[in-house]
């Protein structure tokens, strides 16, 4: 038995669809049924407590954290097929990925979300790769990087304001990239080749080289990664057929240089570029994969990052210091030509570019004592240039007699530069009363200020009223001065405190209260009238940043020898002067505000079983219930909302899954498994139209409930593994998502089709 379990274990390594963090325990605990397995598995390896997180800036046993957290090793990101964003929501409970087309994605968390689009706002979990913060707002592309060689991925849900800043209001996602082994050559690839739906091809390689250059001390590791997935919607305005097709390479090089037992320095280089032809959103009145757009809408970004961490261990603390350059170039091209009905030609290209610098320094002391802590300071300077080019059509301007502009088709051209800071202090106590019982305590004080400036030398026209009303000839040319926009500031705490107590061995339970915020919203436009209707609403300035305070019971626990795992949380969400979004009516122009307040309450679970060295079963997930249940008539007026308006999360989301290991032929172990994901069905946006009161908007939809069966047969040889799946098995078409905005033509993304493929790996 001990063989198959370690051979089994190969398999799932790379292929299956084992359970996650939680099993690794379950697992453990069967081995000690035979000498063999015990003999290469230490006793504390058997433990729950081996599955160690750094979500609280330190290296602590999971089953020890006062949060609620899902961990996802690099062999369970793999065996599960888990290449991006979409796999860790299925398999993370109270998680909803909003993804309306690829390099769009926001993260739901506990229902602390007014739309899944969040159009110039701050996300509301924020993402980090290593220590670099890369989720921005919703008009940002948010690339889907690679997944892999990562040590791991850690998704903590709640607010994190204490040791993540601003972004982390319902949560934070951090993806930890491996470091380099000084003492062991290694290499691995794994290719990907499916098709999906009526005869698309993707196709997704993946390869790592570890190589040490002086033993015990200096290191190098490359990581390299190629996707091409071909499309499956047909854009009939442009007539391609599988439109949405997409290009993904990348890849980081890190370099790790540990001279002696104390000092470690890491270097780092990383690069994605992330290019989808169109966009994936359909129109359902002309079909189900259909869309209609006069050229492609393309959201596409290269990031390129380089990162210097140095760690020094003092006797009783560690120090560390990351730095991290980011340049990240994109561009956001879209048809907004909906607005008016597709009467005239009306389109926006704005490429732009982010230049990031993060400074991260902390001091951890070393585990083991009564009192641990925490102590660091944070810096975040981001620097946006984004150049507006809103367009017409050549042939609509020479019919017109309107091609007189001073770049022809472009009726406004203007850059928007935006500048943020976030400074901070932070730290971390913790006390323990005994083995048993221990509090921690943590505060973070900072500051965050953005400030907009409209560059001169770009110009307006009257192209919107001309062409709307069908004037002819020439427009007239307004140029466009330098306009200062007022700075917007927050200065103020975030903490955390929690109380934990494990009453047997086998369960640890906790009580906390943690708050998180938003920096605030500077409006590009604000003060703009409308050129189409002067009775619209005036932009606004933009949005106070937004508060949330979060109340958590949390219950972890094993038993049964490790046959039975259990991660359970209770919250009660109170969530106030919300950041909004929200469209003038008429001429779409996005804008934030706040509005009153909404409560989410909500229960997460987590449970896996183990009933025999063979079988291995998990269940996750969450029962939410969210409403705005604050609002004065004025913010209903300009936002759209009402009372008792639900927010977009679903009121249910979970999966299941079923893993099967067997002995197959020759010296091959086998592995079976058959998953379930479902997501319940929710509103898209707020009912009502934003400076309209009691005018339900004909923009307001819901998603659809949608549940995903995936099957997966694998086998595993000494260095070579290869296996068969299928996603999507009853091709559940449904939609998952709905764009709360009038412009787009189509509106509405869906879970993609039915698509059967193999993997292999090799590793030596």
């Amino acid at each position: 038995m001990g063989s198959r379990l370690i051979a089994t274990a190969s398999v799932a390594a790379l292929l299956a669809v084992p359970v996650s963090a939680l099993a690794q325990a379950t697992t453990e605990a069967l081995e000690a049924e035979t000498g063999q397995a015990q003999a290469q598995a230490p006793a504390d390896a058997r433990e729950l407590d081996r599955v160690i997180v750094t979500a609280t800036r330190r290296s602590q046993p999971l089953k020890d954290v006062p949060l609620s957290v899902t961990v996802l090793s690099q062999e369970e990101l793999d065996a599960k097929g888990i290449v991006g964003y979409e796999g860790l929501a299925h398999t993370t409970p109270g998680v909803v990925l909003n993804r309306p087309t690829a390099n769009f994605n926001n993260f739901t968390a506990r229902g602390i979300a007014t739309n899944g689009y969040n159009a110039n706002l701050q996300s509301t979990v924020a993402i980090y790769i290593d220590e670099l913060p890369i989720s921005s707002n919703g008009n940002s592309t948010i690339l889907d990087p690679s997944l892999y060689d990562v040590e791991r991925v850690e998704f903590l849900r709640g607010p994190q304001g204490t040791l993540f800043g601003s972004g982390s209001l319902a949560g934070a996602l951090r993806i930890l990239t491996r470091a380099p082994d000084p003492n062991v050559f290694e290499a691995s690839f794994l290719g990907d080749l499916g098709i999906r739906g009526s005869g698309s091809l993707r196709q997704r390689y993946n390869a790592m080289v570890n190589v040490p250059l002086a033993e015990d001390t200096l290191a190098l590791r490359v990581v390299a990664f190629k996707r091409h997935e071909e499309g499956y919607v047909d854009n009939i305005g442009t007539g391609v057929d599988n439109a949405n097709t997409i290009d993904t390479w990348g890849g980081r090089a890190t370099l790790l240089w540990e001279p002696n037992d104390r000092l470690s320095v890491q270097l780092r280089a990383s690069q994605e570029d992330s290019n989808p032809r169109d966009s994936g959103l359909t129109n359902p009145d002309l079909g189900e994969d259909v869309r209609y757009s006069d050229r492609p809408d393309r959201f596409a970004g290269k990031m390129t990052n380089y990162n210097a961490t140095i760690g020094y261990q003092f006797d009783g603390a560690r120090l560390t210091s990351s730095s991290t350059w980011s340049d990240y170039r994109a561009h956001f091209d879209v048809d907004l030509a909906a607005t008016f009905g597709h009467l005239i030609p009306f389109g926006l290209e704005v490429p732009y570019q982010d230049d990031r610098f993060v400074q991260e320094v902390r001091l951890v002391s070393d585990s083991g004592g009564r009192v641990d802590w925490v102590l660091g300071g944070f810096y975040f300077e981001q620097q946006r240039n984004a150049d507006y080019y809103y367009r017409s059509s050549q042939a609509f301007l020479d019919a017109r007699g309107m091609n007189n502009l001073p770049v022809n088709p472009y009726y406004l051209r203007f850059r928007n530069t935006i500048d943020q800071r976030e400074r901070a202090l932070f730290g971390e106590l913790t006390f323990r009363f005994n083995d048993d019982l221990w509090a921690t305590g943590g505060l973070r004080y900072g500051s965050t200020q953005a400030q907009a400036t409209q560059q001169a030398g770009g110009y307006n026209s009257n192209y919107l009223v001309a062409a709307l009303t069908g004037a002819t000839g020439p427009l007239t040319i307004i140029p466009i001065e330098e306009i200062v926009g007022l700075e917007a500031k927050e200065t103020g705490p975030s903490y955390r405190l929690s109380l934990s107590w494990r009453p047997t061995p086998a369960i640890t339970t906790y009580a906390a209260v943690a708050t998180g915020f938003r920096a605030p919203i500077v409006n590009a436009r604000a003060g703009a009238p409308s050129l189409v209707n002067a009775e619209d609403i005036i932009i606004p300035f933009g949005a106070d940043s937004d508060e949330l305070i979060n109340y958590e019971l949390g219950l972890k626990g094993r038993w049964l020898d490790g046959r039975l795992a259990a991660n359970l949380a209770l919250y009660h969400i109170d969530w106030n002067d919300i950041q909004v979004q929200a469209n003038r009516v008429s001429d779409s122009v996005q804008f934030a505000t706040n509005i009153g307040g909404a409560i989410s309450q909500g229960l997460e679970f987590e449970l896996m079983a183990r009933p025999s060295a063979s079988w291995t079963f998990s269940l996750n997930g969450s029962f939410n219930r969210t409403e705005v249940d604050s609002l004065t008539p004025e913010e209903a007026a300009i936002s759209g909302a009402v009372l008792g308006a639900r927010l977009s999360a679903p009121r249910f989301q979970g999966s299941m899954v079923v893993d099967y290991g067997f002995d197959a032929f020759g010296d091959a172990a086998g592995n079976a498994s058959f998953s379930l994901v479902h997501v319940g069905g929710f509103p898209g946006m707020f009912p009502n139209v934003p400076g309209q009161p009691g005018t339900v908007s004909p923009m307001f939809d819901y998603t659809e409930s949608y549940t995903i069966a995936n099957a997966n047969l694998s086998f595993a040889f000494d260095r070579f593994t290869v296996g068969a799946y299928v996603e999507n098995i009853f091709d559940d078409r449904s939609i998952t998502y709905v764009h709360p905005e009038a412009f787009l033509d189509g509106r509405y993304a869906r879970v993609p089709p039915r698509t059967f493929g193999v993997r292999f790996g090799y590793s030596f």
